[in-house]
């Protein structure tokens, strides 16, 4: 399992919103990219941005910010979500540098298309399903379907997606640890490797997910903890480096 350190870019910043609603913001830095040299010191493998405007215009809205991310990170991949509806915007964004992109709304909308990336690009898309009461959420979380998180996941189990990043909606942004009856029931219903993400506060948060890496769990993405510092990145991948040795 790997710790993922998330950058949500609003207006050039970088922000976290609470619950994913654009007006409950908190502004972390107008660097973003200083941001992603300082995860990457503490030892990060893999960085996450999401363009929080891109998500919502349905477009890419922060180009700038997140190319000075990319050339920031260097030889440490960087996977971007937020805006992605079409090939030809997956295909610019993965011809910029950027190592996954991560596909939200459009696998409801345009599931061939998505199959279609994951064979022309093997290993470099990601699908983001966010829930809210194990309903998906779409349109940077403003409109609830009512399709189940795990069947719209089963619908690509044999596309060759990398990976499903899975967000329980309620505890994003909140900090009061990760659903994890939740993340464990949609990890063990499918059988691509799950990235879990939302509601994580604590080191004790970290230690509660590994312990769902049997069942498919495979890394977690954290933004607000090690913003306020209630997590500090480097001792949560100390940890879990301490966990693959023994």
């Amino acid at each position: 399992m790997i710790v993922i350190p998330a950058i949500d870019i609003k207006g050039g910043k970088c922000v976290r919103l609470l619950q994913g609603e654009m007006n409950r913001e908190t502004v972390f830095s107008d660097d973003p990219a200083s941001m992603a040299e300082k995860w990457i010191r503490a030892g990060a493998e893999l960085i996450h941005v999401v363009d929080l405007d891109g998500a919502v215009e349905k477009r890419p809205r922060n180009l700038e910010a997140i190319g000075r991310i990319v050339e920031a990170a260097g030889a440490v991949p960087v996977q971007v979500g937020g805006g992605i509806r079409d090939a030809e915007t997956l295909e610019m964004y993965l011809d910029r540098g950027v190592g996954r992109a991560v596909i939200g709304s459009v696998a409801i909308y345009d599931p061939d298309m998505v199959k279609a990336a994951c064979k022309r690009y093997p290993g470099r898309i990601v699908l983001a399903i966010d829930a809210r009461n194990g309903r998906v959420a779409i349109e940077g979380w403003t409109q609830t379907t009512e399709m189940s998180a795990a069947d719209l996941a089963r619908q690509f189990e044999d596309s060759g997606v990398a990976a499903i990043n899975f967000t329980d909606i309620e505890r994003d942004g909140m900090q009061t640890g990760p659903n994890i009856s939740a993340i464990r029931e949609f990890a063990r219903a499918i059988n691509i490797p799950v990235v879990a993400s939302g509601g994580v506060s604590s080191l004790a948060d970290i230690k509660r997910l590994a312990d769902l890496e049997p069942d498919g769990v495979v890394g977690v993405i954290t933004g607000r903890a090690i913003y306020d510092g209630s997590l500090d990145l480097q001792s949560a991948l100390a940890f879990l480096q301490e966990e693959k040795s023994e």
